[in-house]
C-alpha cells in the first residue's frame, strides 16, 4: 500500500512483537521505522483522506474522526503492552518516510528526554463520583402533611441547606484524601478539570478526575491501593481505568 506516513507514537527500539492481526488507520498494520535509538510507529493512509484539506475536512465528521481515534488508539494500547510509547496527537501525518526521519531528527533531544523520564511507567486515571446529588439550596421541600408556619419553613429549609453542605464536604474530604494518598504513591501526578455529566455521559457528578504516573512494577499494588476504597464511603464511586500510555506526562495529547 502506499500513500501518506501516519505517525502514532516514537518509542525506544524494543524487540517483542506487536500482535500479529493488529491493524492501524485506514486499515493498514503499522510498522517501525528505526532512526538513530529511536522507532517511529507509523503506517500508511491514502491522500484522499489525510492530504491537508481532506484531512481538514474530515475532522468535521465525527464519525470518521471516531472510527480513526479508535483505530490509533488501538496501535497505542498494543505498543503500551510491549514498550513505553509516546503518543504523538491524533492525525500527525508526513508525506513520506523522509519526512518522518526529518521530525525525529528535529525532535531527537526532546524525545530522549521525555522517554527517559516515562520508560517503564505507565497512567493510571481515577475520578471520584458522588452518585447522589443533593438537591439545591432553591429545591422545593417535600409538601407538608399539613399547613405549616413560616418559622417552620425556615427550619426545614435551614436543615436541608445543612444536609447539602455537610454532602459537599465528605465529597472534598474523600477525594481529597484519596488524591493525597495516591499521589504519595505515584512518581508524578495531574489534576484534570472534572467532567462534565452531560459530554461523559457517566452517572453522578465528578468531583476528582486525576492520573498517575506509576511504575509498571508497582502497578498492581497502585490497583489494590485504589480497589481499597472502594465502598468506603457511602455515596461516593471510584473508577479506576488504565494501564495507558503516560499521555498526561508526555507533552503530547491525543
Amino acid at each position: 500500500m502506499t500513500g501518506l506516513r501516519y505517525v502514532y507514537a516514537v518509542c525506544r527500539p524494543f524487540k517483542a512483537p506487536l500482535q500479529s492481526q493488529l491493524t492501524g488507520v485506514a486499515g493498514d498494520p503499522p510498522r517501525l521505522l528505526v532512526h538513530h535509538d529511536l522507532v517511529a510507529v507509523v503506517s500508511h493512509v491514502p491522500e484522499r483522506d489525510f492530504a491537508e484539506g481532506p484531512l481538514h475536512a474530515h475532522l468535521e465528521d465525527l464519525d470518521w474522526l471516531s472510527e480513526t481515534a479508535r483505530a490509533h488508539q488501538g496501535v497505542i494500547d498494543a505498543l503500551t503492552v510491549v514498550t513505553t510509547p509516546l503518543p504523538l496527537r491524533l492525525a500527525t501525518v508526513f508525506r513520506d518516510d523522509s519526512g518522518v526521519r526529518t521530525m525525529l531528527e528535529a525532535r531527537e533531544a526532546d524525545f530522549c528526554r521525555t522517554l527517559d523520564r516515562l520508560t517503564g511507567r505507565v497512567e493510571w486515571g481515577v475520578k471520584v463520583y458522588v452518585e447522589t446529588e443533593p438537591p439545591g439550596d432553591d429545591a422545593p421541600a417535600e409538601e407538608p402533611a399539613k399547613a405549616v408556619s413560616g418559622r417552620d419553613y425556615l427550619r426545614r429549609r435551614s436543615s436541608r441547606v445543612r444536609a447539602n453542605e455537610d454532602q459537599w464536604q465528605r465529597a472534598e474530604e474523600f477525594a481529597g484524601g484519596l488524591h493525597e494518598t495516591l499521589s504519595a504513591f505515584a512518581e508524578d501526578s495531574r489534576l484534570h478539570p472534572p467532567q462534565n455529566a452531560k459530554l461523559s455521559g457517566a452517572a453522578g457528578r465528578n468531583v476528582l478526575n486525576a492520573a498517575y504516573l506509576v511504575p509498571r512494577v508497582v502497578s498492581e499494588e497502585f490497583v489494590e491501593l485504589v480497589d481499597r476504597t472502594k465502598g468506603e464511603v457511602p455515596g461516593m464511586r471510584v473508577e479506576l481505568t488504565g494501564p495507558w500510555a503516560a499521555y498526561s506526562f508526555a507533552g503530547e495529547k491525543p
